[in-house]
C-alpha cells in the first residue's frame, strides 16, 4: 500500500482521471489490491476416451480479474493443497488472502456434530500456512460470497455447452485456450476495458513490490 499513499489514493482507479460528472464511489485499498484471490472447483463433464469425469480447479484475483487453472481427477484435499502450492508459483504477485467455500477439499469447518472453527490442520489451511496466506471461507449457504470465480465458471459453462469435445487433450486444450484468451485479450467491464494482464501491468507499473515477476502481454506470463 506505500505506492498508493505516495499518491494520496486508496486503490488503483483513483491514479486514472474520470470524466466531469461520472465520478466513482472509492472503495478502499483492500478491495483492489492484487493478492486477494477467489478459489473453486468446477465439475468436467466425461470425455469419451477418460475411465471418469475430471474437475477444474479456478483461481481468479479480485483486483486484475487474472486467472489461473487446472484439470485434475479428483477434488481433493491434497489436490487442492497441490493446486495452491503451483498458484503461488505461476501468479506474478504475492498472495495475501485467499478465499474459499467450505467444500471438504477446502476445510475442516463442518464435521458430524456441525459447524465449528477450522482446526488448521487440513492439507489445504497447512499450504496456506506454508506460503503465509490467509485464508477466509464465504458464509455457510451463501455461495454468492464467491460469486467472482462463479460468474466466471459461468464462462466456463458456456464454453463446455457450446464446443464438442472428443478426447480429454481436445478438452484441456480448448480450456487453456480460453483462458490464455481471457486473460490477455478479453477486455473486462470491472477494469475499464481492459484485460487482466493490461491490469496487472497497469498495477506492477504503480506498485512494483508487490510483484515477484514481471509482468508479460504474451502467454507466457506462466511459464
Amino acid at each position: 500500500d506505500r505506492c498508493l499513499r505516495r499518491h494520496g489514493v486508496s486503490n488503483l482507479s483513483a491514479l486514472i482521471p474520470q470524466p466531469e460528472g461520472e465520478a466513482k464511489p472509492v472503495k478502499t485499498f483492500k478491495d483492489y489490491a492484487p493478492g486477494f484471490v477467489h478459489i473453486d472447483v468446477k465439475y468436467l463433464p466425461q470425455m469419451p476416451d477418460a475411465a471418469a469425469h475430471q474437475y477444474l480447479f479456478v483461481a481468479i484475483d479480485r483486483a486484475s480479474r487474472w486467472v489461473y487453472v487446472e484439470i485434475l481427477p479428483e477434488k481433493t484435499a491434497a489436490n487442492a493443497r497441490d493446486f495452491l502450492r503451483r498458484l503461488v508459483e505461476k501468479a506474478p504477485f504475492t498472495i495475501e488472502k485467499i478465499l474459499t467455500d467450505n467444500g471438504k477439499e477446502f476445510t475442516d469447518r463442518f464435521c458430524a456434530t456441525g459447524e465449528r472453527e477450522p482446526t488448521g490442520r487440513h492439507l489445504f489451511d497447512q499450504g496456506c500456512a506454508d506460503h503465509s496466506i490467509e485464508h477466509r471461507l464465504t458464509a455457510p449457504r451463501h455461495p454468492q460470497t464467491n460469486g467472482m470465480v462463479e460468474r466466471f465458471n459461468g464462462r466456463i459453462a458456456e464454453v463446455l455447452a457450446t464446443t464438442r469435445f472428443d478426447s480429454s487433450q481436445n478438452l484441456a486444450d480448448t480450456l487453456n485456450g480460453y483462458v490464455r484468451l481471457y486473460n490477455h485479450q478479453i477486455p473486462q467491464k470491472a477494469l475499464g476495458h481492459i484485460a487482466p494482464i493490461q491490469a496487472l501491468k497497469d498495477w506492477q507499473q504503480q506498485c512494483p513490490e508487490r510483484f515477484k515477476k514481471r509482468v508479460y502481454n504474451l502467454a507466457g506470463l506462466d511459464k
